[in-house]
Parts: C-alpha cells; sequence; structure tokens
C-alpha cells in the first residue's frame, strides 16, 4: 500500500487539476479512491502510486510544452489505472475507465477526448509532430530511462517481478526486443528538455541492462 504522506500529496495534486472543472468534491474524492485502489493491487510493483507521482512530476517540469496541461495531467492518472502484464489491451481499457469515470465527474467532453487519445498513445509510446500535449506524456512516461544508477535497478526488478509468470529465457527474449526497439529509435524523448538532457542518459542505462540480460 502507498504510504499515508503520498497518497496526501496526490490527492493535493488530483484536487488542483480537477479545480478548473468545478468538481464536487465527495465525487472527487470518490474517484481518488477508485485510482488509488486500482494502482495499489498486488500485482503491481512497477505501475504503482510511486510511477504517477514521478509522471506528474516530470509533467510538471515540462508543463510549457502542454497546450492543454489538465488533460496530460488527467491522462496520466488514468494511463496505467487497468494493468494487468498478460494481457494485450491495458490502454485500450485503462482510456475507457477514463472515460467513464471523468464522464461522471462532468469533465468537459473535449478534454475526454484528449484524455483517452492521450493515454491509446501510450500503447506504442509514439505521437505525432505536432502533439506536444502527447510528447509531454510520453517524455514523463519514460523519465524512468534516465533515473540514476540506484533508481534504474530498481525499476527493472520491479518490472521483472511483474512478469514473474514467464520464464527467465523467455523474459530476456522479450525483454531485449523491446529495449532495442527504443535504442533503435532516432529519439527516445520528444521534448527539447528532454532530448538533451535525458536523452544520453536513458541510452546508456539501456545499454547496460541489454548487457546485464546478456551475461545473464
Amino acid at each position: 500500500m502507498p504510504t499515508e504522506n503520498l497518497t496526501h500529496i496526490l490527492f493535493s495534486n488530483w484536487q488542483h487539476t480537477l479545480q478548473p472543472f468545478g468538481v464536487e468534491e465527495v465525487a472527487s474524492e470518490k474517484v481518488f479512491n477508485c485510482l488509488v485502489a486500482a494502482y495499489s493491487t498486488p500485482n503491481r510493483h512497477y505501475h504503482t502510486l510511486k510511477h504517477i507521482d514521478q509522471v506528474l512530476s516530470t509533467i510538471q517540469i515540462l508543463e510549457g510544452y502542454t497546450k492543454n496541461l489538465a488533460a496530460v495531467q488527467l491522462a496520466a492518472w488514468f494511463h496505467d489505472v487497468v494493468y494487468d502484464s498478460q494481457a494485450q489491451d491495458n490502454e485500450e481499457r485503462s482510456a475507457d475507465y477514463a472515460l467513464e469515470l471523468l464522464s461522471n465527474l462532468g469533465i468537459p467532453e473535449s478534454t475526454i477526448t484528449t484524455v483517452t487519445r492521450l493515454i491509446l498513445n501510450t500503447k506504442n509510446h509514439q505521437a505525432a509532430v505536432d502533439d506536444c500535449d502527447g510528447q509531454v506524456l510520453l517524455d514523463a512516461d519514460l523519465a524512468i530511462f534516465a533515473t540514476n544508477l540506484v533508481q534504474y535497478p530498481e525499476y527493472t526488478h520491479a518490472i521483472r517481478q511483474e512478469y514473474d509468470w514467464v520464464a527467465e529465457a523467455d523474459y530476456i527474449i522479450g525483454r531485449r526486443q523491446v529495449l532495442e526497439g527504443f535504442l533503435q529509435r532516432s529519439h527516445i524523448y520528444f521534448t527539447p528538455l528532454m532530448s538533451e538532457f535525458a536523452e544520453p542518459s536513458a541510452r546508456g542505462n539501456i545499454q547496460a541492462e541489454i548487457q546485464s540480460l546478456l551475461s545473464g
């Protein structure tokens, strides 16, 4: 379960994001509790409230690139709300979940449409050249790649735990494919700030993880 302090910080962020929409407080708290429950299930080791907090913190750094900050923040909240490492439709189900709950809160349809589109972008981590909001969410979601030598191994260990049903040999093959896919891109990050300051670290961490997988 998340720490009480983290939950308090996140609830404050949640209320701040919803403030412009005039959402009733009881309804806001009810949806927040649903989100906390979803991100606190026992099968989650990386895709937890800590991840959401980290994504929101990165969005705050990158918010100058956004056109619709509230939509980006709401998409961050919901982008992994449905997470099953054995399923292929987590993003679609997360988008549907966001549509249902945000509609119940009275969030404008135009905002919800943007939120669901942003969530679906996270399936393949691709955003159009002119999609500033999508680029910010993806950069925030993948910021973990550029973390330090303590946090990155913690991340890889947590991901392995979420795939504990996969045999080691199969996991190594699958994980390498994912990582090499990112290395083959012309850029991992989209925003100028992340491209300049995070890209080198991310590529170094990914290459080191691949070497670690190969060496067993």
